[in-house]
């Protein structure tokens, strides 16, 4: 991993949140907390689906890859956001700013195809039942799921190499909380038009294309719910929907705020919260939004719960 050929910078200088001491002990406690119920909530899903064979079905299947890419999404970001918070040098290596860079692209990436995944697999569900046994099966879930993360990879791959050929001679401060490659891009010493034309692209591939073919996957699951003669059999089937919908939409949302906007329209406190969003916030709010809209996680965590406690 070395910059281009005429790179003197070492390391980067992270501003952070804020600069503000009394801010910073505040950020420091929201975001430890944030950290600490996203590990315990995400451990606690991939668990659960692990020890209740109810909950060995296609869907806790991805869930639970979901909630085990979150614990390392937060992870890429949040320790060294937490010692800077209590540091007066706020550095980073060049090599570690690479990694960080490396991981978080690759793992926003594949989050954005399992989100699809699962999408697919709810529409299978509804619109397919009769069938859903068949067409779901083991060897085709681990495809798409493995497909998810090599896709991820590869999107984070083609930008860390874009970005690895540009010099940076200085100034080395990045006015963010992490290395994301639209902070990094502005500390180039040579014009990075190329870069930002190869991250609008790469989000129409990674984010767009996914999202709107979630939007038509749920067209058609909510044109089989509508056929559904009772109110009660509607609302049954769409509750399993809504988990992945609030989903979507807080995911999706930050991303598409975030990296579809015209170069010269991006604001850095704005770029920060939608990052902290994306990154912290929903990886935490994921497993709330599953355990407590979802019927059968809540059966199986308190079921185990009282095998536990009686064994």
């Amino acid at each position: 991993m070395i910059p281009g050929n005429w790179s003197s910078v070492s390391e980067f200088i992270l501003l952070g949140l804020s600069s503000q001491p009394h801010i910073q002990i505040v950020m420091f406690v929201v975001i430890l907390t944030f950290y600490v119920i996203s590990l315990m909530g995400n451990i606690i899903i991939i668990w659960i689906s692990r020890v209740d064979r109810r909950l060995d079905t296609p869907m806790y299947f991805f869930l639970s890859n979901l909630s085990f890419l979150d614990i390392w999404y937060t992870s890429s970001i949040v320790p060294k956001m937490l010692v800077n918070f209590l540091s007066v040098k706020k550095t980073i290596s060049f090599e570690g700013c690479v990694i960080q860079m490396c991981i978080h692209l690759s793992l926003g990436g594949t989050e954005c195809y399992l989100l699809l995944v699962m999408a697919y697999d709810r529409y299978v569900a509804i619109c397919s039942p009769l069938h859903y046994t068949n067409i779901m099966h083991p060897v085709l879930c681990m495809g798409m799921a493995g497909g998810s993360w090599m896709g991820g990879l590869i999107n984070s791959l083609i930008h860390t190499v874009f970005a690895l050929q540009l010099p940076f001679c200085g100034p080395n401060v990045i006015n963010h909380f992490l290395c994301e490659v639209p902070a990094l891009l502005e500390l180039a010493c040579m014009d990075a038009s190329l870069n930002k034309t190869v991250i609008f692209f790469c989000a129409i591939v990674v984010v767009m294309v996914p999202f709107f073919l979630i939007l038509i996957t749920y067209a058609f699951i909510i044109s089989s719910i509508l056929k559904i003669s009772s109110s009660g059999g509607r609302k049954k089937v769409f509750s399993t929907c809504a988990s992945h919908i609030t989903v979507v939409t807080l995911f999706y949302g930050t991303i598409i705020f975030m990296y579809m906007r015209p170069g010269t329209s991006h604001a850095l406190t704005q770029d920060k919260m939608a990052t902290l969003f994306y990154s912290v916030a929903t990886p935490m709010l994921n497993p709330l939004i599953y355990t407590f809209r979802n019927k059968d996680v809540k059966e199986a965590l308190v079921a185990t719960t009282k095998r536990k406690i009686i064994s």
